[in-house]
């Protein structure tokens, strides 16, 4: 669970109670803002609000082990259609296909992505 601070909680889906918590770091400094989450591959994303970046952050320290960069995934012509809510919001993980899939609030398309090294 996120609320919007650099602390994520984890609960037991049963009983609902806390379990955990870490504080999700980058390079030592705290990231806040977290939003939208989603467990993929043993690593917890989150995109990180007002931004076109997603944390991917290991669940046990809490420690960004790398950043998505989505910026001009949407064109600037989709982006002020809706310039109120026009931000990237919503992350969804198909483990049976292994497809990762992105959108954000008010945004007319939803993409599969596809994670590359940065070269």
């Amino acid at each position: 669970m996120s609320d919007g601070s650099p602390e994520l909680r984890f609960w037991d889906p049963e009983t609902l109670q806390e379990t955990g918590r870490v504080t999700v770091t980058a390079g030592g400094q705290a990231v806040r803002d977290l939003n939208e989450l989603e467990w993929v591959k043993g690593e917890i994303y989150a995109n990180v609000w007002q931004t076109d970046r997603i944390a991917r952050i290991d669940p046990a320290s809490g420690k960004v082990v790398g950043w998505i960069d989505l910026a001009g995934l949407l064109s600037a012509a989709e982006r002020t259609e809706s310039p109120e809510g026009n931000v990237l919001n919503g992350i969804a993980y198909d483990a049976q296909g292994d497809r990762l899939f992105v959108t954000g609030k008010h945004w007319p398309k939803l993409f599969e992505i596809r994670l590359v090294k940065k070269q």
